[in-house]
């Protein structure tokens, strides 16, 4: 549903409206009251921080391997290390992410592409924290302040979406 004259970043803005956005503070109230039903999903991309258990040291995921299941990690001590995932944990400065608003995809079609297809995987890539809840399904936030995040997220997520609904053209012609 290509719309003519619209551009890639109108497409994420309309795309994103879309989104069911919840405050923060109702999902750290909902995780306080049944902890057990909730869990971060978010996968390890490179520049995340981490601990590695064997290692008791933390330090970076410099790439993924060719299987998915291993990562290579460069160790605050300079050593680097593969480490199969569940092996370390990433780290992250709070317990939610910083910015106050959480969203969940209210359209089917997205939800399905998020726990179903390649979602979890883009999503993480694209900087997004991403958290499960038995009961009331998935959700996601942005840990950052201060910069464009349509620019950062939204934009990339629409791209590693696969949707089109920007005019190429109009893109060709803003360049």
């Amino acid at each position: 549903m290509i719309e003519k004259g619209m551009t890639i970043k109108d497409a994420a803005h309309q795309w994103v409206r879309e989104f069911d956005a919840i405050q923060q503070g109702m999902i750290k109230k909902l995780m306080d009251a049944e902890p057990d039903d909730w869990n971060e999903i978010t996968l390890p991309v490179a520049g995340n921080r981490v601990y590695v258990y064997d290692e008791q040291n933390s330090g970076e995921v410099i790439k993924q391997g060719k299987s998915k299941d291993k990562f290579r990690v460069k160790l605050d001590s300079g050593k680097e290390v593969w480490v199969k995932k569940g092996d370390f944990e990433i780290e992250f400065d709070e317990r939610l992410p910083m910015w106050g608003t959480m969203w969940s995809f209210s359209d089917s079609l997205d939800t399905h592409w998020l726990e179903e297809e390649d979602g979890l995987e883009a999503m993480s890539e694209c900087g997004f924290r991403i958290f499960e809840s038995e009961e009331f399904g998935c959700f996601f936030g942005i840990d950052g302040a201060g910069y464009d995040f349509y620019e950062a997220h939204w934009i990339p997520l629409y791209k590693a979406r696969g949707l089109k609904w920007h005019d190429p053209e109009t893109e060709v012609k803003a360049s």
